[in-house]
């Protein structure tokens, strides 16, 4: 607490006086280009990676990125994508995978989760990923072909959203999937459609 407790203070001396007038804005206007989902992991950090300033992505993070297929019911996840796409109206949606990321490790090589129930039944939100990277690859997936075997699984649960659903249909709303490698910084874009990908940085 001590370090974040001398972060807070030097965001106030330093980055919030640098940032005046761009906080004076986002007081009164919030209104992001993109819905950013990407995983918790605390070596992915959306608004570093695409040097985006405060105001410009709407995060949600998750656990190995996932995104529960649209449901009636109550859902944090569900709730803030259509507050993004609904409410604040944003243009795109990347739904960004990462390299070693430790939830499609323990799907790839079968970790023992009985231990961590609530990981386990979070999980299955990527049996689809699971069987459908396994049949591209004709047996066990490795980690990095799950990973974005995943990405692409998620897209598709994603565009199961009424609200993404109905963007979509007016033209209103673009879907993309990345996945980005930590020890290189490189991020590589996949097309859902053909699934081939090319690298944008």
């Amino acid at each position: 607490m001590h370090d974040l407790a001398a972060g807070v203070k030097r965001f106030q001396q330093h980055v919030f006086p640098a940032k005046a007038e761009l906080f004076a804005g986002l007081a009164a206007s919030h209104r992001p280009d993109t819905l950013f989902i990407s995983c918790s992991d605390a070596r992915v950090v959306p608004e570093l990676i695409t040097g985006s300033e405060p105001g410009e992505l709407f995060v949600i993070r998750t656990a190995g990125n996932l995104i529960p297929a649209y449901a009636p019911g109550p859902d944090g996840v569900v709730a803030g994508i259509e507050y993004a796409v609904a409410v604040l109206g944003v243009s795109d949606i990347v739904v960004c995978g990462h390299s070693a990321c430790g939830a499609m490790t323990a799907l790839a090589e079968n970790h023992d989760l009985t231990s961590t129930p609530a990981i386990a039944d979070w999980l299955r939100h990527a049996d689809a990923s699971r069987a459908r990277t396994a049949a591209d690859v004709g047996g066990a997936p490795t980690v990095d072909a799950l990973v974005r075997g995943n990405v692409l699984a998620q897209l598709a649960n994603l565009a199961t959203h009424p609200s993404v659903a109905r963007a979509r249909t007016g033209n209103r709303l673009t879907l993309h999937g990345w996945v980005y490698d930590i020890p290189t910084g490189v991020v590589e874009e996949l097309a859902p459609a053909d699934r081939s990908a090319s690298p944008t940085a």
